[in-house]
């Protein structure tokens, strides 16, 4: 039994942030919650995780209430636990303890049956490295269109 379920990307993450390493971490999740990320309702745009008493939560991810959901329903942008093992949470705070890094959840995905947050430990750009990066960008679809099809340019 094979469900086609969605994958949830960050995809102002990679443009505003510098990723450096990432860590594959669990979600706490309600029944509802579930039953709408399998349905593709929700958005990791604003959301951001932190730590907290030993412990790493997700804020302001926002999963649309479930249609079905009566009054079981959740709150939709409510703090969420995410499960890691003591090893991984130290090797997080100890790089978000450096200045100017920061977690970003860069995905949110279903693996075995469980829901998965892809966390990224991120660097803040500069407005000069988002710039390098459409030109790039542009570059690469530039050659790739001319050469059309023969090779493709991996810079």
């Amino acid at each position: 039994m094979a469900t086609n379920t969605p994958t949830i990307k960050n995809r102002k993450a990679r443009h505003e942030y510098h990723i450096e390493d990432t860590y594959e971490a669990g979600i706490v999740l309600k029944g509802t919650e579930v039953k709408s990320l399998r349905n593709g309702n929700a958005s990791l745009g604003e959301s951001f995780a932190y730590l907290q008493d030993g412990e790493v939560w997700l804020r302001d991810m926002y999963i649309k209430p479930y249609k079905e959901g009566s009054y079981a329903n959740h709150d939709e942008r409510r703090p969420r636990k995410l499960l890691l093992n003591k090893r991984e949470i130290g090797e997080l705070d100890k790089a978000i303890s450096q200045k100017g890094y920061t977690l970003i959840p860069l995905k949110l995905y279903f693996k075995k049956g469980y829901a998965k947050i892809l966390l990224g430990i991120a660097k803040g750009k500069q407005q000069h490295d988002k710039r390098e990066d459409i030109k790039e960008r542009d570059m690469k679809r530039d050659i790739n269109r001319k050469y059309k099809g023969t090779y493709k340019v991996n810079l």
